[in-house]
């Protein structure tokens, strides 16, 4: 082969493995566990019904990707207000939330849920949407679904799972 084709062919050839990996870093999927301290005000309102909010602060950390920006390890600061409602007919609870990594890029979501409570003892599953982002994450959206832990002490955990495109 001469000289001239072997280069067009490994030019070809890197173009092609450069536009392959460009379409696998647009979309894919990650697991992170949220650890979380909450700082959550309760107000009694009618007989049965109770109104919380506050915030929300810890880590959200990345325990399987498929790539893209996010790294299996890598730990993010949290931070959430949560608005709450509770009645006999079940929870209708909203968190807006942003994750910071330690180069300052951020993720921002919205959490929704209708299930479980907010109380030590208590579970709930839910669904959130990524709404945007900063840095490596500008362009982010995407759907997860959730499952919270309420631990005692105020904390609780929660485990993510995210499908993400740009």
């Amino acid at each position: 082969m001469k000289t001239q084709n072997k280069i067009a062919c490994f030019g070809c050839l890197s173009i092609s493995l450069i536009a392959s990996t460009g379409c696998i870093a647009d979309s894919g999927t990650y697991e992170q566990v949220w650890s979380i301290l909450t700082n959550y005000s309760k107000s009694e309102r009618a007989p049965g019904e109770t109104v919380i909010g506050g915030s929300s602060s810890g880590t959200a950390t990345v325990i399987k990707t498929s790539g893209g920006p996010f790294v299996e390890g890598s730990s993010d600061l949290a931070e959430c207000i949560v608005f709450a409602k509770r009645n006999a007919a079940g929870i209708d609870l909203e968190a807006d939330c942003t994750t910071t990594s330690s180069a300052g890029d951020k993720i921002f979501s919205v959490a929704r849920r209708k299930s479980g409570d907010v109380t030590a003892g208590s579970t709930g599953e839910g669904k959130s949407q990524l709404v945007g982002g900063t840095g490596r994450y500008a362009g982010i959206s995407g759907n997860c679904a959730y499952r919270v832990d309420n631990l005692s002490a105020n904390r609780l955990v929660t485990i993510v799972k995210c499908d993400w495109q740009k």
